[in-house]
């Protein structure tokens, strides 16, 4: 078996005004992502999806043409089912007999960005092409799954104080979702007004929903530390970058502050960055996200470390169908991993890209036994929201 074609499209998705929110990132007026496609000489083919934001809106020209013009053309004849040699090839470059010979990295400027996120797409499609030569599930492949199906949590809330509850509870009851995360930080415009969403979350919701908080990195240290002592008394499920991902020693002194666990990691790449968060002890919870961090196999890695460190392991899951997909795969047979992120905003990506739909029933989401990533292309939602320039 042989690589006959590596190609990338990127998928921009206009959002209908009415079904866009607002955050800190903007307006989300679309979604977009880079589809992976990889063919092989005896006619197999494997998707995987790619991004160059971690949020909703980007342009992925220039993701695109790295996947087309750099790495792909490395892999071209290449067997697709040496994934892992693969990997070690694509991000050491013309050093990659180096890093095979001698057992360790060898990797150009590229080890960070768009580089890794590109190799990211093209695991995940190698990864579907050896699930569909074998006619198994990924999570066949990497060890069996341990649950048939899993929790999943409600992600979304953007309201204000006054209609914060109703929101979340909205989005509790698509799935019958125990859980939501809402958003907190600069939106908010003062830390005093997300102490407030937080608390009106709290009481209109009740005590038996968890809810998350993710600040998309955008407070500084000393009202992260100020969010988590006001709001000590909320049972807060965990609080998500909190800070930049620049700052992970302030990370840490927030961790080391207060008892509510510290999540992090969708703006992280590779398992070199998640080791140095671990040494830090800046987290309790890792959260790479598959479509950046480079892939399903680099994924197993990271949950190798969370693991053997006692962390916990939650996919960031703010994504399009393949990307969801490969989380679920890999959430499935980490020890580690105990609860998966479900979009609750408009993300067509997630729910019109694939043939199969990905549904929460009484909170959980069932694990896919098709083969491969167990997703299928729909080719006419391709066709209408490929885009050039």
């Amino acid at each position: 078996m042989k690589i006959k074609s590596v190609s990338a499209t990127w998928l921009h998705v206009p959002i209908p005004k009415e079904k866009q929110h607002i955050s800190d990132f903007g307006p989300t007026t679309s979604f977009d992502a880079t589809l992976v496609r990889i063919e092989t000489e005896c006619g197999i083919v494997g998707h995987g999806e790619a991004k160059s934001a971690v949020g909703s809106n980007s342009v992925n020209l220039a993701l695109c043409a790295l996947i087309e013009k750099e790495l792909g053309p490395q892999l071209i004849g290449q067997d697709p089912r040496d994934i892992s040699r693969l990997w070690d090839v694509m991000y050491n470059g013309t050093r990659a007999h180096f890093a095979l010979d001698r057992g360790h990295v060898f990797p150009a400027l590229g080890r960070r960005g768009l580089t890794i996120s590109g190799i990211a797409g093209i695991d995940l499609a190698l990864w579907d092409i050896l699930g569909k030569s074998l006619n198994a599930p990924i999570w066949r492949l990497l060890g069996g799954r341990r649950h048939e199906r899993m929790p999943a949590y409600a992600s979304g809330g953007w309201a204000p104080a006054e209609g914060i509850a109703a929101e979340l509870q909205r989005f509790i009851d698509v799935g019958d979702f125990k859980a939501v995360k809402m958003r907190v930080g600069s939106g908010d415009g003062e830390v005093r007004h997300s102490i407030a969403r937080v608390r009106a979350a709290r009481e209109g919701l009740g005590d038996d929903i968890d809810i998350m908080c993710d600040a998309h990195g955008t407070m500084n240290v000393p009202e992260a530390k100020r969010f988590c002592r006001e709001v000590a008394d909320c049972n807060i499920a965990w609080f998500e970058e909190p800070v930049t991902a620049d700052d992970k020693r302030g990370l840490a002194e927030i961790r080391a502050s207060t008892d509510i666990p510290i999540a992090t990691g969708e703006s992280e790449f590779t398992r070199f960055d998640f080791r140095d968060l671990i040494e830090l002890r800046a987290a309790d919870i890792l959260q790479p996200d598959l479509a950046i961090a480079g892939g399903i196999t680099e994924a197993m890695r990271i949950e190798a470390l969370a693991s053997a460190h006692q962390l916990r392991f939650a996919a960031h899951l703010w994504t399009g169908a393949l990307a969801f997909a490969a989380g679920l795969h890999v959430s499935a047979v980490a020890s580690s991993a105990f609860i998966l992120e479900y979009s609750l905003g408009a993300n067509p990506l997630l729910r019109e890209l694939s043939v199969e739909d990905f549904v929460a029933v009484d909170g959980y989401i069932e694990i896919p036994e098709r083969p491969g990533l167990g997703v299928t292309i729909n080719e006419d939602f391709v066709k209408r929201y490929a885009r050039t320039a």
